[in-house]
C-alpha cells in the first residue's frame, strides 16, 4: 500500500488539522479498496480559487472545491489528483447550513477525492440525493463520528 497525500494551506487558517484532512482522504480510499494513490489537497484563498474556475473551468467567481484527476498511464498505477478547497466559501456554506466549519471541510476534502476517483454528480437539486453524494455523506460520518469517540 502506497499513499502519499499532501495538504498545504496557501493563506490564513483552515478549521481543519492537516491530519484530519489527510484522515479524510485515507478514509476515502479505503471505501473504494484504493491502495495506491498520490493527492495534494490545498486550502486557498477565494482568489485563487476563482483564477483556477475561470481558467481551467471557464466559470467566473470562487467556488468550494475544484479536483483534478491525472489519468493512470496503466491498469493498476497510482490514483494521483490536486484539490483545491476555498475555506472562505466553506466557512460561508456552513454558516447557511448551520454546521461546523469542520464539518464542512471535511465534506469537501471527501468530495474532492471522490471526483479524484472518478465519481461525479448532477447540479441542481438532484446533487444530493446522487450515489456519490450518499457515499460522500457515510464517509464524513465515518471520519467525524471516529474523532468524536
Amino acid at each position: 500500500m502506497s499513499i502519499a497525500v499532501d495538504v498545504a494551506i496557501e493563506a490564513g487558517r483552515a478549521a481543519i488539522s492537516k491530519s484530519l484532512a489527510v484522515e479524510a482522504v485515507r478514509a476515502t480510499l479505503r471505501s473504494q479498496h484504493t491502495t495506491r494513490a498520490e493527492l495534494s489537497i490545498a486550502f486557498v484563498s477565494d482568489r485563487t480559487i476563482a483564477r483556477i474556475n475561470l481558467q481551467h473551468l471557464g466559470r467566473r467567481g470562487a467556488t468550494d472545491v475544484i479536483a483534478f484527476a491525472f489519468a493512470p498511464v496503466s491498469r493498476g498505477d497510482a490514483v494521483i489528483g490536486d484539490v483545491y478547497i476555498a475555506p472562505e466559501v466553506a466557512r460561508r456554506s456552513a454558516r447557511e447550513l448551520k454546521i461546523s466549519e469542520r464539518e464542512e471541510l471535511v465534506r469537501l476534502v471527501v468530495h474532492g477525492t471522490l471526483h479524484v476517483l472518478g465519481f461525479d454528480h448532477p447540479e441542481g437539486e438532484s446533487r444530493t440525493r446522487s450515489e456519490m453524494w450518499k457515499r460522500q455523506e457515510r464517509i464524513v460520518q465515518r471520519v467525524l463520528g471516529a474523532k468524536r469517540s
